[in-house]
């Protein structure tokens, strides 16, 4: 009886485990695939982008970190899209489809809770927009991101290539 109860326990644990590892899994996929959208919101100072980040959640809230790391994720992975009043669209600092998963360390140090990307989120609107879609929250805020201060750093790290380095 005693074997037949050790028995069952060993194969509950087995049977849990692969639970515990496609949860991490998500947690890491989540971590690289934000659901969002980014467009141009306006003409900013000199060597920034003024977006309007669109984030999606199940909750009503949007932190200041959420909007800034989407915000500066948006414009190194994904470029931010033509807005209103003819503002022009501004394609993503790495263009290298392979840079992302090639420098997955560094971003993922980057874009850690009080990473460096941060340092480049110079405002975000206190107003936040609110629109309920298919049982989520669609959230938009307005950020304003140090980007050529931004292409600099990730050229110096060897992330991107410099804009004089030629094709």
């Amino acid at each position: 009886m005693k074997n037949l109860k050790i028995t069952l326990w060993v194969s509950l644990a087995i049977l849990m485990l692969p639970l515990d590892l496609s949860a991490k899994n998500k947690a890491d996929k989540d971590a690289w695939n934000y659901q969002y959208e980014i467009q141009c919101a306006g003409t900013g100072v000199d060597g920034t982008y003024m977006v309007k980040v669109w984030f999606y959640s199940k909750s009503k809230k949007i932190t200041v970190e959420q909007a800034g790391k989407v915000a500066v994720h948006g414009v190194v992975f994904k470029g931010v899209t033509g807005g209103l009043q003819g503002c022009p669209s501004q394609p993503a600092l790495m263009r290298d489809p392979v840079g992302k998963e090639a420098h997955k360390d560094y971003f993922q140090k980057f874009f850690a809770e009080n990473g460096d990307y941060a340092k480049y989120v110079l405002s975000v609107s206190p107003s936040v927009e609110r629109v309920k879609v298919k049982g989520q929250w669609k959230l938009g805020a307005v950020v304003q991101v140090a980007k050529d201060q931004l292409r600099k750093d990730l050229e110096a790290a060897g992330i991107i290539k410099g804009l004089s380095s030629g094709f």
